[in-house]
């Protein structure tokens, strides 16, 4: 049975980046490590183009998780920033949970480490408290492709929506006439390919 297309909003949207560790990022193999790396600073840089509220959100820092990512602390200083002292699922955190409800927003945008745990836990208590949630997959990493599917079909079966930071900035986007320079440069960053596009667009439009 399908469902309505529920389309992201980016005045109804707020980012949770759930456990981008150092020692958890040693832990992704199911993507390429500089290419996750890649995504997981695309989707930060996406939160900021669009202004979107983002919540950071470690787990156990003084184990062998290890400390947030430092970019993304230097990219959001200002953002609630929740270091849990021992939840597992980021949603039993009451200090995660009042910071998303403080934002207002309805739709989760959601990414972390380690997909089948870190970003499965919350994805499903949120939705089972009535929130949209639509999951980054490609800024989210686990050991293999064998748990990250399972997890995937978990999280899809409850209602997750599953994307790629790509199609998730072309959907808050809705219309190239917005803005095209700002969300080209924004692509242009993260895939050089599209560096490509943007450069053969640079040069026929100052002729």
């Amino acid at each position: 049975m399908s469902k309505p297309y529920v389309r992201l909003n980016k005045d109804d949207a707020v980012v949770l980046l759930v456990d981008h560790q150092t020692g958890l990022l040693s832990l992704v193999r199911d993507i390429d490590p500089d290419k996750f790396k890649n995504n997981v600073l695309a989707l930060a840089d996406m939160a900021t183009y669009f202004q979107l509220p983002t919540i950071l959100t470690t787990s156990f820092e003084q184990g062998p998780n290890g400390p947030l990512v430092p970019e993304l602390k230097a990219q959001f200083p200002d953002a609630p920033y929740i270091a849990r002292p021992g939840q597992i699922n980021a949603w039993d955190n009451e200090d995660f949970v009042n910071a998303i409800k403080a934002t207002g927003k309805k739709q989760l945008i959601v990414a972390g480490v380690v997909t089948e745990v870190c970003v499965a836990f919350p994805v499903l208590s949120a939705i089972e408290e009535g929130f949209e949630v639509f999951v980054i997959t490609d800024a989210s990493g686990t050991f293999n492709a064998m748990t990250r599917d399972a997890a995937w079909s978990r999280m899809e079966a409850a209602g997750a929506q599953l994307m790629t930071w790509f199609g998730a900035a072309c959907e808050l986007h809705r219309d190239w006439r917005n803005d095209i320079e700002g969300l080209g440069t924004l692509f242009s960053n993260h895939i050089p390919d599209y560096r490509n596009l943007m450069n053969s667009y640079a040069t026929l439009t100052a002729k």
